[in-house]
């Protein structure tokens, strides 16, 4: 088996990287927060120093990490992939970035013969538990199927784009989706509990009509327990919705809906709700109405 380098073991990138191990993969991994590549380690990944490092022990790089500075500093900065990495070898980045930090990175390790794809992902922490991950990858089509099956240990759903920088377009229409989804649910919910219809019912007669999703299943129950531990947090799809904006801006693209958004989740970031699963976006909208939502 391939030795693969794993840099990132957050929420998401610890269960990913389990999940290679699972399958075989050899793997060397690097984390600024000791304790899960202790996890790993203690599963038989081997540890480097730093990204330079990981560069040098590995054939293919994956990276998942939380925003485009982070990824330019691994790749490109002081101990950096790029400073191991040598021409051939493949650097996966699977983080949720803006589509033109991608492209940027991408021409930066072309220059040294390294080959790139930018391969975000959707499901949240579930999901990068039992590996059926979305996969959403831009770059060359005959680098991609080198690594699909890589990919498809990780992910469930493994789909070539187009060009680098496509993945991530993708995610953020997977975001925009997904917010303004939690959104419509927690004003529907919130609407029930306050005109005095039990919000569960709510959700049990309309989850298999044309209002039910994938979102409204996974979020509407957690929202009717009261369950806000983190599968993806309010900080990290506050950041996903900023990178569109910032997009949407450069090529001129109205998104007035992502926008309100944006500062739906602004604001709960601000009162300290950041590190709170997503799905307590309905909180914002409890306040406004002075009720809470629950399956009681």
């Amino acid at each position: 088996m391939q030795k693969i380098g794993f840099i990132g073991l957050g929420i998401m990138g610890k269960p990913m990287a389990k999940n290679l191990l699972k399958a075989g993969y050899r793997l060397v991994v690097f984390d600024m927060n000791p304790e899960p590549v202790r996890e790993l380690t203690q599963l038989g990944a081997e540890v480097a120093k730093n990204a330079a490092e990981v560069a040098r022990e590995s054939e293919i790089i994956i990276t998942m990490l939380p925003n485009s500075p982070d990824v330019k500093a691994a790749v490109l900065g002081q101990n950096g992939i790029l400073e191991g990495a040598e021409p051939g070898k493949i650097l996966i980045d699977m983080s949720s970035i803006a589509p033109g930090a991608s492209q940027e990175i991408a021409a930066k390790v072309a220059e040294k013969g390294v080959k790139m794809l930018d391969a975000p992902v959707s499901g949240g922490e579930p999901k990068a538990i039992d590996g059926t991950l979305s996969i959403m990858v831009g770059g060359e089509e005959e680098l991609f199927n080198q690594v699909k099956d890589l990919l498809g240990c990780m992910g469930k759903s493994v789909v070539w784009i187009g060009p680098v920088g496509s993945g991530n377009v993708t995610k953020l229409a997977n975001q925009i989706i997904v917010a303004l989804n939690i959104i419509a649910m927690s004003e529907a919910l919130v609407l029930a509990q306050k005109v005095g219809v039990a919000p569960e019912r709510v959700y049990q007669a309309i989850r298999g009509g044309l209002a039910g999703s994938t979102v409204l299943d996974a979020k509407a129950p957690l929202i009717l327990k009261r369950q806000f531990a983190p599968g993806f947090r309010i900080e990290l799809h506050l950041k996903d919705l900023r990178n569109a904006m910032e997009t949407g801006n450069q090529f001129d693209v109205p998104l007035k809906f992502t926008s309100l958004a944006t500062e739906v989740l602004q604001a709960l970031n601000e009162t300290g709700k950041g590190r709170l699963d997503h799905g307590a976006i309905v909180q914002y909208f409890e306040k406004l109405s002075g009720v809470e939502v629950s399956g009681c």
